[in-house]
């Protein structure tokens, strides 16, 4: 009986395996489990109500979705390519390197959300970097195009993930600090913050100096090869 709960797992497996609608799925597991730990229906049905109350929060995703759809339809890929290969100079590492900066400084100042895969990288840095690099290099072939995606999503991966540790009053500080007072040591958020600045230092010059060698590597490529000259025999 302790066990039956646990029938909740089961659900969320099966459906997972099933492939299943997921919100169908989680919804009849924490249904499922409520149930089985002696709750009533009305009872499991409101806990539900109350979480999805005080995190709404994740639905405003359900909003940014369709808005950033709409304006990639009404050609906001293509407004952004046109934008760099107007700009004379401009080449992909360049391009992100500055997104980089960007993006660790606002992730610092706690505005994780302001920029992402969805709302930024997808629409708008990811397409200028491969405007960029066709610039530098003619046609991009289909491996050097997924490569360039490959590092626009990088970088805000960076950005973010060096950045946001330098704002106190983010998650990451608090679990670091949780994780180190279970074991007797006593660390104010501050001082965490302090000593993420030189992390984010050092990825924004190690994540720099792969997007200057990605730079490197384009211009290799637009670089014809040299065609070898035969002597002909008298």
């Amino acid at each position: 009986m302790h066990f039956l709960p646990l029938i909740g797992i089961a659900i969320v497996v099966i459906g997972f395996v099933l492939r299943f609608n997921p919100l169908l799925v989680v919804t009849v597991a924490a249904l499922a489990t409520g149930i089985a730990a002696g709750f009533d229906l009305v009872k499991v049905v409101a806990a539900l109500g109350k979480a999805f109350n005080d995190n709404r929060y994740v639905s405003v995703i359900w909003i940014v979705l369709p808005v950033i759809g709409l304006l990639e339809r009404y050609g906001l890929q293509q407004r952004a390519r046109t934008l760099i290969a107007g700009l004379k100079g401009a080449t992909t590492g360049k391009l992100l390197l500055a997104y980089l900066g960007i993006r660790q400084i606002t992730a610092a100042l706690g505005l994780t959300s302001v920029a992402g895969h969805a709302q930024t990288v997808r629409p708008l840095v990811a397409p200028m970097a491969e405007a960029a690099a066709e610039q530098q290099t003619g046609n991009l072939d289909d491996a050097t195009r997924e490569k360039v995606k490959s590092y626009a999503a990088a970088t805000d991966n960076v950005g973010l993930f060096f950045g946001e540790d330098i704002f106190i009053a983010i998650a990451s500080i608090l679990l670091i600090k949780g994780t180190f007072e279970t074991y007797g040591i006593e660390l104010a958020p501050l001082q965490l913050s302090v000593w993420a600045i030189p992390t984010a230092i050092l990825a924004f010059l190690i994540h720099g100096a792969r997007l200057m060698l990605l730079d490197r590597t384009l211009r290799r490529m637009a670089q014809p090869e040299p065609v070898a000259v035969t002597e002909m025999a008298p």
